[in-house]
C-alpha cells in the first residue's frame, strides 16, 4: 500500500514538472525566452536522462578530436553544485583530459560564453550538459543516450528519470549511443528505431566505454593484464554505478566488493578510510574508482598504508558511424 502511494505521490510531482518543462519549452519555441547567439560556433553534448549517460567522455573525445584539427576549443559548464569558477569534480577531469583546452565554469552559461570568448579567443565552444540549456544558440546538438538506461523508464522526473518528454529529441541533430556493448543486439535495434521515430532521420552513431589501464596513486599505469590477476573493490559516487562495474567485468575484473554513494559525491577523509576497511574486510588487493571520483580522493588515498588504491583510466570509443558525428562537426569547423 506503501508503495502504490508514493508511485502516485511521485506520478503527481511529475505532472506538476511535466507542465514546467513544456510551458519553458514553448517559451522558447514562440520566442518569449530568447536564445542568444555567440561570436563562434558552438557545439552542445547533452542528454535527456538524469544519471551517468557518458557526457563527460564525449565532451573529452570531441576537445580531443578539434585539438587535432588544430582548432582552439573552450568548454563552457555550469559545474555540478559550484559556484563561478569554483572547480568540481568533471570539470576537474575535462581540464586534467583535455590539457590546453580552457574548461569555464559558471551556472550562467551566455556569461561564461562570454568570459571564453574575451579571455581565451576560442574558435569552438564546446556546451557541457548543453541539451536543456537554450540560452545559447547552438550550431550542432548532439544527445548522449546511454543504452543501459536510453528513456529514464519513459516517465519524467521524479517518478523516472526523463529531464523533459521524450518528443524533445526532435531538437537533436544527432544521436549517440553510449555504453553499446552493454546491449544486446535487439535492444541495440529497438533504441535506435526509438530515436528515429522520435527525433526523425538523424544521423545515430555507437559507442562504448574502454578501459585502458589504472591509475595509481604514486601516478604510475598499471595494465589491465596485472588488474585481471588481482581482486578488486569498487567504488564511486557517479550517476550509473552499475555501468562502471558491468564495463570493469566485461574487462574481466574480479570484482569483490563494493561501495556506492550518490552522483557527485563530496568524499571526506573518513569516507576513504571506511573504503580502505571495506576493502581489506572483502580480501580485495586493491581499490580503485572513476577518474570523476579520483579527482576528489586522490589526496585522501596518498594517505591510507594498508591498501592500494587506483583510478580506472576510460576512453570513448566509437563502435559505428564515427565518421558521420566527425563529419557533422567538420561543416561546423568550416563554417
Amino acid at each position: 500500500m506503501r508503495a502504490v502511494l508514493v508511485r502516485a505521490l511521485l506520478s503527481c510531482f511529475a505532472l506538476v514538472y511535466a507542465a514546467a518543462v513544456r510551458c519553458r519549452n514553448l517559451l522558447y519555441h514562440f520566442g518569449v525566452l530568447r536564445s542568444h547567439a555567440v561570436k563562434v560556433p558552438v557545439i552542445s553534448i547533452g542528454n535527456i536522462t538524469t544519471g551517468g549517460t557518458g557526457k563527460t567522455p564525449l565532451v573529452i573525445w570531441l576537445c580531443r578530436y578539434l585539438s587535432q584539427k588544430q582548432i582552439r576549443c573552450a568548454v563552457l559548464t555550469r559545474g555540478y553544485k559550484t559556484t563561478a569558477g569554483e572547480m568540481s569534480d568533471e570539470p576537474a577531469l575535462l581540464a586534467k583530459s583535455c590539457p590546453g583546452v580552457q574548461v569555464v565554469i559558471n551556472p550562467d552559461r551566455v556569461a561564461g560564453a562570454e568570459k571564453a570568448i574575451r579571455d581565451y579567443q576560442p574558435q569552438v565552444l564546446v556546451l557541457d550538459d548543453g541539451f536543456q540549456h537554450r540560452r545559447i544558440q547552438r550550431d550542432l546538438n548532439i544527445v548522449a543516450i546511454d543504452a543501459t538506461c536510453p528513456f529514464g523508464y519513459d516517465k519524467l522526473l521524479p517518478a523516472g528519470l526523463l529531464r523533459e518528454p521524450l518528443s524533445e529529441l526532435k531538437r537533436a541533430d544527432a544521436a549517440i549511443i553510449t555504453r553499446f556493448d552493454l546491449a544486446d543486439a535487439q535492444q541495440a535495434s529497438q533504441i535506435e528505431q526509438r530515436i528515429m521515430e522520435l527525433a526523425g532521420p538523424i544521423p545515430i552513431a555507437r559507442a562504448l566505454h574502454r578501459h585502458t589501464h589504472a591509475m595509481l596513486t604514486s601516478g604510475q599505469p598499471l595494465p589491465l593484464d596485472k588488474l585481471r590477476t588481482m581482486k578488486l573493490f569498487i567504488y564511486c559516487g557517479i550517476g550509473n554505478p552499475q555501468a562502471f562495474m558491468h564495463c570493469l567485468q566485461q574487462d574481466g575484473i574480479t570484482i569483490v566488493g563494493s561501495c556506492f554513494f550518490n552522483d557527485h559525491h563530496d568524499y571526506t577523509m573518513q569516507d576513504v578510510k571506511s573504503i580502505a576497511a571495506q576493502a581489506r574486510h572483502s580480501g580485495a588487493d586493491m581499490a580503485v574508482c572513476t577518474q570523476k571520483d579520483w579527482v576528489k580522493t586522490a589526496v585522501f588515498c596518498r594517505q591510507i598504508e594498508t591498501i592500494s588504491f587506483g583510478a580506472m583510466v576510460m576512453e570513448l570509443d566509437f563502435a559505428a558511424n564515427a565518421e558521420i558525428i566527425e563529419s557533422l562537426i567538420d561543416r561546423v569547423i568550416q563554417r
